[in-house]
Order: structure tokens, then C-alpha cells, then sequence
């Protein structure tokens, strides 16, 4: 008891600024990424002359990595279930293509072309998912014979030819907020959606608090979180000044605003719901998993299903973009989504990751790219520069596993609290634990 009282009372410093994402193995590798992100736009902001903080530079910047990230978000599903998903470019490329076709030569209007392309999502992911979940297919079979298959029908729809699509479907891909009020020198649409991001960012931040208070649970000093809205706040204002600032008749993307959504959206799947706590469950232990009763074909089949569906909406985002669709759409899609999610802190055995993690890892991957770009550095050296991060990345993550801690930022975090965790293991008895080990390994898992 007293060894509980002394833990708790032992905080402050660069310990309780650890708790400012909720700390734990998952977000010690998010806030390390976080503050490579944030070193790397340093970095090339001084390099390039202030090039990268453009606001028309931000703007393509989104608007060129918005389908790397709305794969990112499905591929980290994947990947926690203990997966891995190689046809997304293909899947993205045979939506496009499909959904190009009804609008050009079919005359389907585009919004209900853009309900078929989710469909045809749909319909690839219930068939590599079943070859998973129900056959027992290894993912990594079904989805490179899916990236054979779905190239070539590709090809073959679209005749290995460019197909343009009209301009009201461009607009998810290439359109901006509307401009509308007084001239304030910014588009306020804009500088609206930052002012309510900013709100909700600080009203999530009470709720939390007041939740914690409410069931006992233990949460950051309140200096943290004051000091995680303000930054938090700081940036989105920012962020919202520097894309509301930019060349007349441009503004914060609409894909932007899409990406968006599906990140609160899966943000709250994985974090705040059962379904999302069995998708952790089963990538950390897919037999414990199930004698805790979790279906675990439902959720192979659910993460395989959402993941092309995802593929498709980035596909049709991509085309609408370019206005048109090619054979050579979705090329290398899925390297860069996978390297996404390694390099924003996911397992590579499977059980850890979050979204967040993932889009930051996505970011990385952009800046990097662009940052490279506007120094002139050709293509070649950017692929073996990314190569490297990638590896690198996951090797800190293996490394860490065999030193037996979660990560470098983590187990700077948490180098007490393991220790003596360690100790008092040592000092207890050998016993048959009394709970079902099932439910105590997935529980582990998800908290």
C-alpha cells in the first residue's frame, strides 16, 4: 500500500508531460514520432527558405499525400490484426477506373458513381476477406494475388487508357472550402474550422478530465493538459491562418476535410469501442483472443472488408484530383501506407499501433518527400532516404522488444515504474493466476 501511495505521489517533470497523450507503450512511440515531425519541418523549413510553411505549398502538400493517409488509417487496422493488406493500389487503381468509366461513357451521375465505387470497395474487401477469415488464407497471399488481379482488370476495363472524369466529381479531390462573410484577407471558411477544432480540442480535454474524476481513474496534472490544449491550439489556429492565407480561390482542401473525418471516426472505433478492443486483442493474441470469446472471423473479415473500402475512397479522391484515370494510378500505394504505419509506431508482430500514430508516420513520409523536392534531391535518393527511415524505424522497434521495453520514448517514460514493477514481481510467489488468462491477456492488450 504504501509503495502505491509513493508511486503515485512520485511525478512532475518530463514524467507527467508523458501522460499528455495518455502516455503507455502505443503513445511513447506517437510522441517520439511527433517530435521527429516536428524537427523535420524545422529542419526544412530553414533548408528550403521558408518554403515549406508556404501556404501553397501546404495546400499541395495535402492535397498530393491525402490518399497516402485515408490508407494509412485502414492499413493500421490491418496490421494490429496481426496482417498486412499489398493490394490497396490495385483495389484504389480498379475503383478509379471503374468509377471513370460510369461517369464518362456510362452517364451515371457522379455522386451515385461515387456510391459504386464504395460498393465495388465493398465487394473486393468481402472477397479477400473471406479467403482470411473463413479459407485461413495467409492476408499476404490473398492480397498479392488481389494486386495481380485487380491491376490486371484494370487494365483491362480501361483499355490501358486515360479516362477523364467531369468536373463536379473533381471536387473532392481538388476542391476547396467557399468563401463567404466580410473580407478579412483569409478565406474564413478556413479560419472557421480552425476556430471550432481549437473549441472542440479544449472541450475533449475537459471531458476527459471530468471522466477521470468521475470514475477514479488516475489523469495528468492539470498544468499537463492546460499546456496540451494550448499547444494543440497554438497549432491549429496557426495552421488555420496559413492555409486560409493562400492564393485567391484556394483554401484548406475538401480531401483534407474527408481525412478528417475518417480519423475522428476510426479514432473513436479503435479507442472507444469493443469491436476496436478485439482488433487489439486478436493481433496481440489471437488464441487467448478467442478463448475470451471474441469472433475472430468477424473482425479478420471486418479490417480485410474496411481496408478496401478505404482503398476505394482513396482511389476515387486520387482521380478526382488528377481528372482523370490511368493504368499507372495506384502504383507503389501500398509501400508507402505500410511504411506509414511501421514508422508511426505500429507492432510489426501486430497488437499496437493507433491512428493518430499512423497519420503522423504518413506526414513524415510527406515532408520528407516534399521537403526533398523543393532541395532538388532526384527521386533515387528520395526512395533511399525513405527506405532508410523505414528501416530504421522498425529496427528501433524490434531492438526495444528484444531489450525488453516498448520503445526508447516510452521506456523513457515508464524506466521507473517498470523497475519497480519488475521488483515487486520478483518478490511474489510462483502461482496459478485465478482469472481467465484469456481475458487478462486482452485486457493488457487494449488498456
Amino acid at each position: 500500500m504504501s509503495t502505491q501511495i509513493a508511486e503515485k505521489k512520485k511525478s512532475g517533470g518530463i514524467r507527467d508531460l508523458g501522460k499528455m497523450f495518455g502516455g503507455g507503450q502505443s503513445t511513447g512511440r506517437q510522441f517520439g514520432i511527433l517530435g521527429a515531425l516536428v524537427v523535420i519541418i524545422v529542419f526544412f523549413q530553414i533548408a528550403t527558405g521558408g518554403k515549406t510553411l508556404d501556404p501553397v505549398n501546404l495546400i499541395n502538400l495535402v492535397n498530393q499525400n491525402v490518399y497516402v493517409l485515408i490508407l494509412a488509417i485502414g492499413m493500421v487496422m490491418v496490421i494490429i490484426a496481426g496482417h498486412i493488406d499489398l493490394s490497396v493500389g490495385s483495389v484504389a487503381a480498379l475503383v478509379g477506373i471503374v468509377v471513370a468509366e460510369a461517369m464518362t461513357n456510362w452517364n451515371v451521375p457522379w455522386p451515385l458513381a461515387i456510391v459504386l465505387g464504395l460498393l465495388v470497395g465493398v465487394v473486393i474487401g468481402a472477397w479477400q476477406g473471406w479467403w482470411v477469415a473463413y479459407v485461413g488464407v495467409p492476408a499476404f497471399i490473398v492480397t498479392l494475388a488481389g494486386m495481380l488481379i485487380f491491376r490486371g482488370l484494370n487494365q483491362l476495363i480501361g483499355n490501358a487508357n486515360t479516362i477523364p472524369v467531369p468536373d463536379g466529381f473533381t471536387y473532392i479531390g481538388g476542391g476547396f472550402l467557399p468563401e463567404w462573410g466580410p473580407n478579412t484577407g483569409y478565406n474564413n471558411s478556413t479560419l472557421l474550422l480552425g476556430l471550432i477544432i481549437a473549441v472542440v480540442i479544449a472541450l475533449m480535454e475537459v471531458r476527459t478530465r471530468r471522466k477521470q474524476t468521475k470514475t477514479g481513474s488516475e489523469k495528468a496534472p492539470l498544468w499537463v493538459s492546460v499546456f496540451k490544449v494550448v499547444i494543440l491550439d497554438a497549432v491549429v489556429i496557426y495552421a488555420a491562418i496559413l492555409f486560409g492565407s493562400g492564393r485567391v480561390g484556394t483554401s484548406f482542401p475538401v480531401a483534407g476535410v474527408i481525412l478528417g473525418v475518417l480519423i475522428i471516426l476510426y479514432s473513436f472505433i479503435t479507442r472507444n469501442t469493443i469491436f476496436g478492443r478485439h482488433i487489439y486483442a486478436v493481433g496481440g493474441n489471437s488464441h487467448a483472443a478467442e478463448l475470451s470469446g471474441v469472433k475472430i472471423r468477424r473482425i479478420n473479415f471486418f479490417v480485410m472488408m474496411n481496408m478496401s473500402v478505404l482503398a476505394a475512397l482513396a482511389g476515387m479522391i486520387a482521380v478526382a484530383r488528377s481528372v482523370s484515370s490511368g493504368p499507372q494510378d495506384g502504383l507503389g500505394w501500398e509501400l508507402d501506407a505500410i511504411a506509414a504505419v511501421f514508422i508511426g509506431g505500429a507492432a510489426v508482430s501486430g497488437g499496437i499501433g493507433t491512428v493518430a500514430g499512423s497519420i503522423i508516420g504518413g506526414l513524415v513520409i510527406a515532408v520528407l518527400n516534399n521537403g526533398l523536392q523543393l532541395l532538388g534531391v532526384t527521386s533515387d535518393k528520395v526512395q533511399i532516404i525513405k527506405g532508410l527511415v523505414l528501416l530504421i524505424a522498425v529496427g528501433i522497434d524490434v531492438y526495444s522488444k528484444r531489450r525488453g521495453g516498448p520503445s526508447l520514448i516510452g521506456r523513457m517514460f515508464n524506466r521507473d515504474k517498470t523497475q519497480r514493477a519488475d521488483a515487486a514481481a520478483e518478490d511474489q510467489p510462483a502461482v496459478v493466476p485465478t482469472g481467465d488468462p484469456a481475458e487478462d491477456s486482452s485486457r493488457s492488450l487494449t488498456s
